[in-house]
């Protein structure tokens, strides 16, 4: 494997590299990019069990997502901050599911002038069928991975989210008032 794709080079190692090079940047060594490119690829491998079936794009699955995981409705705000989504694309895809009656506002008790955002029976009913679904995918991109390396990716991978302070659980996410 060439030393660039080695995902054992540390960030010293790739520092001290660049410093003895013309300091160009090799995106295919460089964490963000792959752990990006890798999002990126994930995401539209599981868009196609939602996307052909269902007619939903990535940002409306996110939407149906986070309200599927949360007990209480939770504003449009929460999704956004929740997937890391713009919130135009994510007041976009609330817009289009409102309309196929997938989602519904309900006011906040709390503030009468904000409305949440929940799943109607039809949104639950499509979150339901499509979990299965997602997660037969998400094995079928895991498999070149042995058990203890799944379990190595999950806890490198909370390593990471917790030193960018994320929340981690749905437990977590629920408990927040605001992302």
């Amino acid at each position: 494997m060439p030393k660039a794709f080695s995902t054992e080079v540390t960030a010293g190692s790739r520092e001290e590299a660049a410093s003895k090079t013309d300091a160009r940047l090799d995106l295919f060594g460089f964490v963000p990019f792959r752990l990006n490119r890798l999002a990126a690829e994930v995401s539209s491998a599981l868009s196609v069990e939602y996307a052909t079936r269902y007619g939903l794009d990535i940002p409306e699955w996110r939407v149906l997502a986070t309200l599927g995981f949360r007990h209480d409705p939770c504003s449009a705000q929460y999704v956004a901050d929740c997937t890391r989504t713009h919130k135009s694309t994510i007041s976009r895809a609330v817009t289009s599911l409102m309309k196929r009656q997938m989602i519904e506002r309900v006011e906040n008790a709390d503030d009468r002038r904000e409305f949440r955002l929940r799943l109607t029976r039809k949104g639950a009913t499509l979150y339901e069928e499509l979990i299965p679904r997602l997660l037969r995918k998400e094995q079928e991109i895991l498999s070149c991975l042995s058990a203890q390396e799944r379990r190595d990716l999950g806890r490198m991978l909370g390593k990471l989210e917790e030193s960018l302070d994320l929340v981690q659980t749905s437990e977590e996410a629920d408990a927040k008032e605001a992302y």
